[in-house]
Formats: C-alpha cells, sequence, structure tokens
C-alpha cells in the first residue's frame, strides 16, 4: 500500500487536477483507496496545498519578483524559527528557506514593481530584529518554475550562445 500511496503523491504532485476516477486507474486502485489516501495526506499535512501555477506575463500582467537572502541572529531557545515565522506572515512572501552556506534564510517575494520589491525589504523585511543583513536578487526571467519550463518561445530565449558549438 505504501508503494501505492508514494505513486499517488507522485501523480498528484505533476498534476493536481485529475479527478480521483483517473487517479484510480493510473495507481489501479479503488476509488474509496484514492479518496482516503487524499483525505489522509491533507490531514497529516503532507498534502500542503493545491495550487495552479501561472505564467502572468503570458497573460499580460507585470510582477515583480525577488529572493532576497538573510543573514540573522539565531534567537534564544528558537533558533531561526522565531524570525521565519515572522517573515511567512507577510503576504508578499512566496517562500521561506533556512539556508546552509553564506546565508541563513532564502525569501522570495512577489509585488507589482521592482520598486515595491525594495520597499518591501527597506519597510518591512530589514527592521525585523535579529535580521543583520539582506541581498536581494530580481529575477529577470523565469525558464523554469515548479518543475514547468516557462521560456520555451523562441522570442523568450536569449540566443546570444547558440551557436557556439556550430
Amino acid at each position: 500500500m505504501e508503494k501505492k500511496k508514494e505513486k499517488l503523491l507522485n501523480i498528484l504532485s505533476e498534476n493536481a487536477q485529475l479527478s480521483n476516477e483517473q487517479l484510480s486507474v493510473m495507481i489501479d486502485e479503488s476509488l474509496d483507496f484514492v479518496k482516503e489516501a487524499k483525505k489522509e495526506f491533507e490531514k497529516e499535512g503532507i498534502i500542503k496545498g493545491y495550487k495552479t501555477l501561472v505564467n502572468w506575463e503570458k497573460f499580460g500582467k507585470a510582477t515583480a519578483s525577488a529572493i532576497i537572502e538573510l543573514k540573522v541572529t539565531p534567537q534564544r531557545n528558537t533558533g531561526f524559527d522565531e524570525i521565519a515565522a515572522r517573515i511567512m506572515e507577510f503576504p508578499e512572501v512566496e517562500f521561506v528557506y533556512l539556508m546552509s552556506g553564506g546565508f541563513d534564510l532564502a525569501v522570495m517575494v512577489n509585488a507589482a514593481t521592482m520598486a515595491d520589491v525594495a520597499m518591501f525589504v527597506a519597510k518591512r523585511l530589514a527592521p525585523i530584529g535579529g535580521i543583520l543583513s539582506t541581498a536581494t536578487h530580481f529575477v529577470l526571467t523565469r525558464y523554469k518554475d515548479g518543475g514547468k519550463v516557462f521560456a520555451n518561445d523562441e522570442e523568450e530565449i536569449d540566443e546570444r550562445g547558440s551557436n557556439l558549438c556550430d
């Protein structure tokens, strides 16, 4: 049963739009098995949600995204968790990761403009107690996101180096 549940999770992670009926056929299990497994995954927090990955640029809506590196002073008894929890509360924040290496936290922020991202960092993020420094990296082109290719149209791909092997 664990193999079937793992297969179900793999399929859902690729395409959450499939119906329970389709899923039951794909993993060769009953409809009741699929329904119960999904309920169990949701209850246990294994499935955290279902999300549609949107290419807003193709829709005509301009957005700005940035990955922000944070150096942080860990808090007594909570380490990085307390600061991460405060950062996660902001609606602009897409993800917060604890990292190894030259910085402590990585934060992805989405806003309407680059100026909005900059103001978010300056006015809301940097002043949080325990944050020692920030480094903001603006996303210029999304080539692949959520496992899906975004820049697949010829006019979207920078071809300066395309003839290097000719």
